[in-house]
Protein backbone atom coordinates (compact mmCIF):
# COMPACT_ATOMS: atom_id res chain seq x y z
CA UNK A 1 0.00 0.00 0.00
CA UNK A 2 1.41 3.31 -0.81
CA UNK A 3 2.49 5.81 1.66
CA UNK A 4 0.11 8.69 2.05
CA UNK A 5 0.93 11.95 0.78
CA UNK A 6 -0.05 15.01 -0.82
CA UNK A 7 0.73 13.96 -4.04
CA UNK A 8 -1.06 10.87 -3.49
CA UNK A 9 -4.23 12.58 -2.11
CA UNK A 10 -4.55 14.92 -5.00
CA UNK A 11 -4.50 12.00 -7.78
CA UNK A 12 -7.81 10.78 -5.28
CA UNK A 13 -10.58 10.54 -7.78
CA UNK A 14 -14.27 8.25 -7.71
CA UNK A 15 -13.39 4.73 -9.29
CA UNK A 16 -9.91 4.24 -8.12
CA UNK A 17 -7.98 4.60 -5.01
CA UNK A 18 -4.56 5.73 -5.34
CA UNK A 19 -3.62 3.85 -1.84
CA UNK A 20 -4.75 0.95 -2.95
CA UNK A 21 -4.15 1.61 -6.58
CA UNK A 22 -7.17 -0.52 -7.15
CA UNK A 23 -10.62 0.46 -9.05
CA UNK A 24 -13.70 1.16 -6.69
CA UNK A 25 -17.07 1.21 -7.76
CA UNK A 26 -16.77 4.99 -9.04
CA UNK A 27 -20.89 5.77 -7.38
CA UNK A 28 -19.49 4.70 -3.85
CA UNK A 29 -17.64 7.15 -2.39
CA UNK A 30 -14.27 5.64 0.13
CA UNK A 31 -12.07 6.13 2.85
CA UNK A 32 -8.14 7.23 2.40
CA UNK A 33 -7.37 5.90 6.00
CA UNK A 34 -4.09 8.66 7.82
CA UNK A 35 -4.03 7.69 11.73
CA UNK A 36 -5.86 7.67 14.85
CA UNK A 37 -9.47 7.82 13.15
CA UNK A 38 -8.79 10.60 10.58
CA UNK A 39 -9.26 9.54 7.26
CA UNK A 40 -10.27 11.52 3.65
CA UNK A 41 -13.57 10.72 2.55
CA UNK A 42 -14.21 10.90 -1.69
CA UNK A 43 -17.72 11.14 -2.93
CA UNK A 44 -18.76 10.00 -6.42
CA UNK A 45 -19.39 13.52 -7.07
CA UNK A 46 -15.57 14.16 -6.64
CA UNK A 47 -15.40 16.28 -3.40
CA UNK A 48 -12.74 15.49 -0.93
CA UNK A 49 -14.03 15.63 2.92
CA UNK A 50 -11.66 15.60 5.75
CA UNK A 51 -13.43 13.17 8.66
CA UNK A 52 -12.53 12.45 12.10
CA UNK A 53 -13.53 9.45 13.96
CA UNK A 54 -13.85 9.07 17.55
CA UNK A 55 -15.99 8.08 20.40
CA UNK A 56 -17.68 9.47 23.38
CA UNK A 57 -19.44 7.03 26.26
CA UNK A 58 -18.82 4.65 23.52
CA UNK A 59 -20.49 6.24 20.86
CA UNK A 60 -19.46 6.66 17.56
CA UNK A 61 -19.40 10.40 16.32
CA UNK A 62 -17.78 12.35 13.35
CA UNK A 63 -16.12 15.65 13.43
CA UNK A 64 -15.54 17.05 9.79
CA UNK A 65 -13.09 19.02 9.32
CA UNK A 66 -13.08 20.89 6.12
CA UNK A 67 -12.21 19.96 2.43
CA UNK A 68 -9.25 18.77 0.61
CA UNK A 69 -7.08 20.55 -0.94
CA UNK A 70 -8.42 24.16 0.68
CA UNK A 71 -7.39 22.36 4.33
CA UNK A 72 -4.23 20.53 3.19
CA UNK A 73 -3.05 17.02 5.13
CA UNK A 74 -1.29 18.92 7.77
CA UNK A 75 -3.79 21.08 8.76
CA UNK A 76 -6.32 18.36 8.90
CA UNK A 77 -3.91 16.87 11.27
CA UNK A 78 -3.50 19.64 13.47
CA UNK A 79 -7.17 20.02 13.77
CA UNK A 80 -7.50 16.26 14.64
CA UNK A 81 -5.04 16.65 17.35
CA UNK A 82 -6.74 20.20 18.46
CA UNK A 83 -10.11 17.83 18.92
CA UNK A 84 -8.45 15.11 20.61
CA UNK A 85 -6.97 17.63 23.18
CA UNK A 86 -11.02 18.59 23.83
CA UNK A 87 -12.03 14.86 24.15
CA UNK A 88 -8.99 14.16 26.64
CA UNK A 89 -10.45 17.07 28.50
CA UNK A 90 -13.65 15.47 28.67
CA UNK A 91 -15.25 17.84 26.05
CA UNK A 92 -17.32 16.62 23.09
CA UNK A 93 -15.17 18.52 19.81
CA UNK A 94 -18.76 17.60 17.72
CA UNK A 95 -20.92 19.12 20.75
CA UNK A 96 -17.99 22.49 20.54
CA UNK A 97 -18.55 22.62 17.02
CA UNK A 98 -22.27 22.69 17.33
CA UNK A 99 -22.50 25.78 20.18
CA UNK A 100 -20.35 27.59 17.94
CA UNK A 101 -22.15 27.51 14.76
CA UNK A 102 -25.10 28.32 16.75
CA UNK A 103 -23.20 31.30 18.33
CA UNK A 104 -22.80 32.57 14.91
CA UNK A 105 -25.81 32.02 13.74
CA UNK A 106 -27.17 34.02 16.68
CA UNK A 107 -24.65 36.80 16.15
CA UNK A 108 -25.90 36.88 12.46
CA UNK A 109 -28.92 37.14 13.11
CA UNK A 110 -28.54 39.90 15.19
CA UNK A 111 -26.42 42.04 12.97
CA UNK A 112 -29.13 41.44 10.41
CA UNK A 113 -31.62 43.07 12.51
CA UNK A 114 -30.46 46.61 11.92
CA UNK A 115 -32.46 49.45 13.18
CA UNK A 116 -33.29 50.51 9.86
CA UNK A 117 -34.27 47.01 8.64
CA UNK A 118 -36.51 47.33 12.31
CA UNK A 119 -38.25 50.36 11.62
CA UNK A 120 -38.92 49.96 8.03
CA UNK A 121 -40.77 46.70 9.19
CA UNK A 122 -42.83 49.06 11.67
CA UNK A 123 -43.82 51.37 8.83
CA UNK A 124 -45.01 48.31 6.53
CA UNK A 125 -46.86 47.17 9.34
CA UNK A 126 -48.83 50.12 10.27
CA UNK A 127 -49.43 51.46 6.77
CA UNK A 128 -50.89 48.37 6.38
CA UNK A 129 -53.16 48.64 9.67
CA UNK A 130 -54.80 51.41 7.39
CA UNK A 131 -55.09 53.56 10.99
CA UNK A 132 -52.47 56.62 10.31
CA UNK A 133 -53.19 59.56 8.10
CA UNK A 134 -50.83 59.64 5.12
CA UNK A 135 -49.50 63.25 6.34
CA UNK A 136 -48.55 61.71 9.61
CA UNK A 137 -46.49 58.55 8.07
CA UNK A 138 -44.64 60.56 5.73
CA UNK A 139 -43.22 63.06 8.26
CA UNK A 140 -42.76 59.78 10.84
CA UNK A 141 -40.54 58.39 7.86
CA UNK A 142 -38.67 61.64 6.64
CA UNK A 143 -37.61 61.75 10.69
CA UNK A 144 -36.24 58.36 10.96
CA UNK A 145 -34.67 58.61 7.19
CA UNK A 146 -32.91 61.99 8.22
CA UNK A 147 -31.91 62.07 11.80
CA UNK A 148 -31.91 58.13 13.05
CA UNK A 149 -30.79 56.00 9.95
CA UNK A 150 -28.07 58.44 9.40
CA UNK A 151 -26.45 57.57 12.54
CA UNK A 152 -27.99 54.45 14.26
CA UNK A 153 -29.30 52.46 11.03
CA UNK A 154 -27.17 50.00 10.18
CA UNK A 155 -26.70 49.14 13.92
CA UNK A 156 -28.07 46.12 15.17
CA UNK A 157 -31.42 47.03 17.31
CA UNK A 158 -30.70 44.94 20.47
CA UNK A 159 -26.83 46.67 20.58
CA UNK A 160 -28.18 50.83 20.67
CA UNK A 161 -27.88 52.36 24.13
CA UNK A 162 -30.19 54.66 25.40
CA UNK A 163 -26.61 56.50 26.07
CA UNK A 164 -26.30 55.94 22.17
CA UNK A 165 -29.37 57.65 20.94
CA UNK A 166 -29.31 60.45 23.51
CA UNK A 167 -26.22 61.39 21.48
CA UNK A 168 -28.14 61.14 18.45
CA UNK A 169 -31.23 63.03 19.55
CA UNK A 170 -28.89 65.74 20.65
CA UNK A 171 -27.39 66.36 17.30
CA UNK A 172 -30.77 67.75 16.17
CA UNK A 173 -31.48 69.36 19.84
CA UNK A 174 -27.83 71.52 19.33
CA UNK A 175 -28.73 72.46 16.14
CA UNK A 176 -32.22 74.29 17.36
CA UNK A 177 -34.28 71.90 16.60
CA UNK A 178 -36.07 71.06 19.67
CA UNK A 179 -38.93 70.05 18.87
CA UNK A 180 -38.18 67.86 15.99
CA UNK A 181 -35.68 65.80 18.41
CA UNK A 182 -38.57 65.17 20.85
CA UNK A 183 -40.68 63.63 17.60
CA UNK A 184 -37.95 61.64 16.46
CA UNK A 185 -37.91 60.27 20.64
CA UNK A 186 -40.93 59.53 20.08
CA UNK A 187 -41.00 57.72 16.30
CA UNK A 188 -37.81 55.76 18.04
CA UNK A 189 -39.82 54.85 20.62
CA UNK A 190 -42.71 53.33 18.91
CA UNK A 191 -40.34 51.26 16.66
CA UNK A 192 -38.55 50.20 19.73
CA UNK A 193 -41.74 49.02 21.48
CA UNK A 194 -43.21 47.21 18.58
CA UNK A 195 -39.80 45.52 18.36
CA UNK A 196 -40.25 43.98 22.07
CA UNK A 197 -44.01 43.19 20.90
CA UNK A 198 -42.09 41.13 17.67
CA UNK A 199 -39.28 39.50 19.77
CA UNK A 200 -36.58 41.83 17.79
CA UNK A 201 -35.29 42.96 20.64
CA UNK A 202 -35.36 43.29 24.53
CA UNK A 203 -36.50 46.46 25.99
CA UNK A 204 -37.84 50.20 25.20
CA UNK A 205 -34.56 51.87 25.50
CA UNK A 206 -36.52 55.73 25.29
CA UNK A 207 -37.67 54.70 28.41
CA UNK A 208 -34.55 55.79 30.14
CA UNK A 209 -35.19 58.93 28.01
CA UNK A 210 -38.08 59.90 29.37
CA UNK A 211 -37.79 64.04 30.28
CA UNK A 212 -35.00 64.59 28.40
CA UNK A 213 -35.95 65.85 24.64
CA UNK A 214 -39.51 67.20 25.76
CA UNK A 215 -41.98 68.66 23.15
CA UNK A 216 -41.94 72.11 23.85
CA UNK A 217 -45.23 73.23 25.09
CA UNK A 218 -47.59 74.32 22.32
CA UNK A 219 -48.40 77.47 21.02
CA UNK A 220 -51.68 78.45 19.13
CA UNK A 221 -51.51 78.90 15.83
CA UNK A 222 -52.02 82.49 14.65
CA UNK A 223 -55.51 83.52 14.08
CA UNK A 224 -57.96 86.33 13.96
CA UNK A 225 -60.94 86.71 15.86
CA UNK A 226 -61.83 90.56 16.43
CA UNK A 227 -64.65 90.63 14.43
CA UNK A 228 -63.58 94.13 13.07
CA UNK A 229 -60.45 92.53 12.00
CA UNK A 230 -61.94 88.98 10.47
CA UNK A 231 -64.10 91.84 8.58
CA UNK A 232 -60.80 92.90 6.93
CA UNK A 233 -59.25 89.97 6.57
CA UNK A 234 -62.54 88.72 4.34
CA UNK A 235 -62.28 92.00 1.75
CA UNK A 236 -58.51 91.50 1.95
CA UNK A 237 -59.24 87.91 0.53
CA UNK A 238 -61.76 89.58 -2.09
CA UNK A 239 -59.13 91.38 -3.44
CA UNK A 240 -56.60 88.45 -3.80
CA UNK A 241 -55.16 88.77 -7.36
CA UNK A 242 -53.39 85.15 -7.37
CA UNK A 243 -54.34 81.97 -9.07
CA UNK A 244 -58.01 81.73 -8.99
CA UNK A 245 -58.05 78.37 -7.49
CA UNK A 246 -55.91 79.82 -4.61
CA UNK A 247 -58.70 82.29 -4.57
CA UNK A 248 -61.22 80.00 -4.23
CA UNK A 249 -59.59 77.91 -1.43
CA UNK A 250 -59.07 81.06 0.86
CA UNK A 251 -62.77 81.82 0.52
CA UNK A 252 -64.27 78.45 1.36
CA UNK A 253 -61.44 78.13 3.86
CA UNK A 254 -63.34 80.24 6.51
CA UNK A 255 -66.80 79.06 5.66
CA UNK A 256 -66.19 75.30 6.41
CA UNK A 257 -63.09 75.43 8.72
CA UNK A 258 -62.11 71.89 7.92
CA UNK A 259 -57.74 71.31 8.71
CA UNK A 260 -55.46 72.58 6.21
CA UNK A 261 -54.51 69.38 4.75
CA UNK A 262 -58.45 68.19 4.60
CA UNK A 263 -59.11 71.09 2.09
CA UNK A 264 -56.79 71.13 -0.12
CA UNK A 265 -56.79 67.67 -0.74
CA UNK A 266 -60.84 67.86 -1.53
CA UNK A 267 -61.70 65.87 -3.79
CA UNK A 268 -65.39 66.67 -6.24
CA UNK A 269 -66.50 62.72 -5.54
CA UNK A 270 -67.07 63.97 -2.12
CA UNK A 271 -69.35 66.59 -2.69
CA UNK A 272 -72.89 66.56 -3.26
CA UNK A 273 -74.01 70.28 -4.04
CA UNK A 274 -77.32 69.52 -4.84
CA UNK A 275 -77.90 68.46 -1.16
CA UNK A 276 -75.20 71.00 0.04
CA UNK A 277 -73.28 68.05 1.62
CA UNK A 278 -69.69 67.73 2.00
CA UNK A 279 -68.45 64.24 3.06
CA UNK A 280 -65.28 63.28 3.84
CA UNK A 281 -64.23 59.65 4.11
CA UNK A 282 -62.79 58.22 7.23
CA UNK A 283 -59.19 57.97 5.66
CA UNK A 284 -59.13 61.60 4.86
CA UNK A 285 -59.38 62.76 8.54
CA UNK A 286 -57.27 62.99 11.60
CA UNK A 287 -59.45 60.72 13.75
CA UNK A 288 -59.44 58.51 11.31
CA UNK A 289 -63.52 58.83 11.08
CA UNK A 290 -65.58 59.91 8.28
CA UNK A 291 -66.89 63.68 8.75
CA UNK A 292 -69.84 65.47 7.51
CA UNK A 293 -69.59 69.06 6.48
CA UNK A 294 -72.82 71.17 5.84
CA UNK A 295 -72.25 73.62 2.87
CA UNK A 296 -73.89 77.27 3.41
CA UNK A 297 -75.22 78.70 0.25
CA UNK A 298 -72.34 81.01 0.18
CA UNK A 299 -70.27 77.71 0.24
CA UNK A 300 -71.89 76.18 -2.32
CA UNK A 301 -71.88 79.39 -4.64
CA UNK A 302 -67.88 79.22 -4.42
CA UNK A 303 -67.24 75.63 -5.56
CA UNK A 304 -69.88 75.88 -8.08
CA UNK A 305 -67.51 78.51 -10.05
CA UNK A 306 -64.84 76.46 -8.96
CA UNK A 307 -66.23 73.70 -10.48
CA UNK A 308 -66.39 75.40 -13.87
CA UNK A 309 -62.88 75.12 -13.96
CA UNK A 310 -61.50 72.17 -12.13
CA UNK A 311 -64.77 69.60 -11.97
CA UNK A 312 -63.40 68.00 -15.07
CA UNK A 313 -60.84 66.38 -12.81
CA UNK A 314 -60.21 64.27 -9.28
CA UNK A 315 -59.07 67.45 -7.22
CA UNK A 316 -61.25 71.08 -6.01
CA UNK A 317 -57.92 72.46 -5.48
CA UNK A 318 -55.34 70.90 -7.95
CA UNK A 319 -52.06 71.59 -8.36
CA UNK A 320 -50.44 74.07 -10.16
CA UNK A 321 -47.73 71.97 -12.07
CA UNK A 322 -50.18 69.14 -12.61
CA UNK A 323 -54.13 68.19 -11.58
CA UNK A 324 -53.10 64.64 -10.50
CA UNK A 325 -51.87 66.25 -7.21
CA UNK A 326 -53.58 68.55 -4.74
CA UNK A 327 -52.24 72.25 -4.47
CA UNK A 328 -49.51 72.40 -2.34
CA UNK A 329 -50.04 72.21 1.66
CA UNK A 330 -48.35 76.03 2.11
CA UNK A 331 -50.34 77.59 -1.09
CA UNK A 332 -53.08 79.07 1.46
CA UNK A 333 -50.61 80.36 4.06
CA UNK A 334 -48.51 81.79 0.90
CA UNK A 335 -51.27 83.75 -0.41
CA UNK A 336 -51.89 85.18 3.59
CA UNK A 337 -48.38 86.20 3.51
CA UNK A 338 -49.21 87.65 -0.32
CA UNK A 339 -52.02 89.86 1.59
CA UNK A 340 -49.77 90.97 3.93
CA UNK A 341 -50.82 88.85 6.79
CA UNK A 342 -47.31 87.38 8.76
CA UNK A 343 -47.45 83.62 10.35
CA UNK A 344 -47.41 85.52 13.83
CA UNK A 345 -50.82 86.86 12.49
CA UNK A 346 -52.92 84.48 10.81
CA UNK A 347 -52.49 80.82 9.35
CA UNK A 348 -54.58 78.40 7.17
CA UNK A 349 -55.20 76.65 10.20
CA UNK A 350 -56.57 79.91 12.31
CA UNK A 351 -60.20 79.93 10.10
CA UNK A 352 -60.42 76.47 12.47
CA UNK A 353 -59.55 78.57 15.66
CA UNK A 354 -61.89 81.61 14.92
CA UNK A 355 -64.70 80.21 13.97
CA UNK A 356 -64.38 77.90 16.87
CA UNK A 357 -63.98 81.22 19.36
CA UNK A 358 -66.74 82.83 18.13
CA UNK A 359 -69.48 80.54 17.65
CA UNK A 360 -69.08 79.72 21.18
CA UNK A 361 -68.75 83.25 21.99
CA UNK A 362 -71.99 83.57 20.56
CA UNK A 363 -73.96 80.87 22.16
CA UNK A 364 -73.87 77.80 20.19
CA UNK A 365 -73.91 74.38 21.44
CA UNK A 366 -70.43 73.72 22.05
CA UNK A 367 -70.89 70.05 21.25
CA UNK A 368 -71.96 70.73 17.96
CA UNK A 369 -69.34 73.37 17.92
CA UNK A 370 -66.67 70.07 18.51
CA UNK A 371 -68.27 67.79 16.15
CA UNK A 372 -68.50 70.17 13.36
CA UNK A 373 -64.14 70.73 14.23
CA UNK A 374 -64.02 66.78 14.08
CA UNK A 375 -62.30 67.13 17.55
CA UNK A 376 -62.13 64.22 19.98
CA UNK A 377 -59.56 62.60 22.07
CA UNK A 378 -57.92 59.85 20.47
CA UNK A 379 -58.76 57.58 22.81
CA UNK A 380 -62.74 58.29 22.57
CA UNK A 381 -62.66 58.44 18.67
CA UNK A 382 -65.28 55.66 17.97
CA UNK A 383 -67.47 56.91 20.81
CA UNK A 384 -67.81 60.50 19.52
CA UNK A 385 -68.54 59.79 15.91
CA UNK A 386 -70.29 56.62 16.23
CA UNK A 387 -72.63 58.87 14.37
CA UNK A 388 -71.26 61.20 11.33
CA UNK A 389 -74.33 63.30 11.37
CA UNK A 390 -74.83 63.58 15.15
CA UNK A 391 -76.28 67.09 15.74
CA UNK A 392 -76.34 67.51 11.70
CA UNK A 393 -79.09 69.32 12.08
CA UNK A 394 -78.21 71.55 14.05
CA UNK A 395 -74.84 71.77 12.65
CA UNK A 396 -76.02 72.60 9.29
CA UNK A 397 -78.14 75.64 11.03
CA UNK A 398 -75.09 76.66 12.23
CA UNK A 399 -73.08 76.49 9.50
CA UNK A 400 -74.96 78.98 7.31
CA UNK A 401 -75.72 81.04 10.20
CA UNK A 402 -72.08 81.67 10.27
CA UNK A 403 -71.20 82.38 6.91
CA UNK A 404 -73.69 84.85 7.07
CA UNK A 405 -72.50 86.20 10.03
CA UNK A 406 -69.11 86.30 7.87
CA UNK A 407 -70.73 88.11 5.23
CA UNK A 408 -71.88 90.64 7.61
CA UNK A 409 -68.21 91.47 8.81
CA UNK A 410 -67.38 91.55 5.57
CA UNK A 411 -69.61 94.33 4.76
CA UNK A 412 -68.94 95.97 7.56
CA UNK A 413 -71.81 95.69 9.61
CA UNK A 414 -72.56 96.52 13.19
CA UNK A 415 -70.50 93.52 15.14
CA UNK A 416 -73.01 91.09 16.54
CA UNK A 417 -72.83 90.98 20.72
CA UNK A 418 -71.75 87.76 22.88
CA UNK A 419 -74.19 85.01 23.58
CA UNK A 420 -76.53 85.89 20.52
CA UNK A 421 -77.08 83.48 17.73
CA UNK A 422 -77.43 84.40 14.40
CA UNK A 423 -80.68 82.87 12.61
Amino acid sequence: MRPISDLLLRKAKPGYNPRTEQAVDPNKPYKIGIANGLYLLVNPTGSKLWRWKYRVAGKEKLLALGSYPTVSMADARQRCEDARRQLTLGQDPGDIRKSQKTAKAQAEAIAAETFERVARDWMTWRESKGDTAETTASKDRWRLESYLFPYIGQRPITQITALELRDVLKKAEDAGKRETASRVKINAGQVFRWAVLEGRTHGDITASLRGLFTTPKPTHRATITDPKQIGELLRAIDGFTGQYVTLAALKLAPLVFVRPGELRKAAWPEFDLDQAMWRIPGERMKMKAAHLVPLSTQAVDVLRELHKLTGHGHYVFPGVRTASRPMSENTVNAALRGLGYTSEQMTGHGFRSMAATRLNEMGWNADAIERQLAHAESNKVREAYTHAAQYLDERARMMQAWANYLDSLKAGATVIGINRKIV
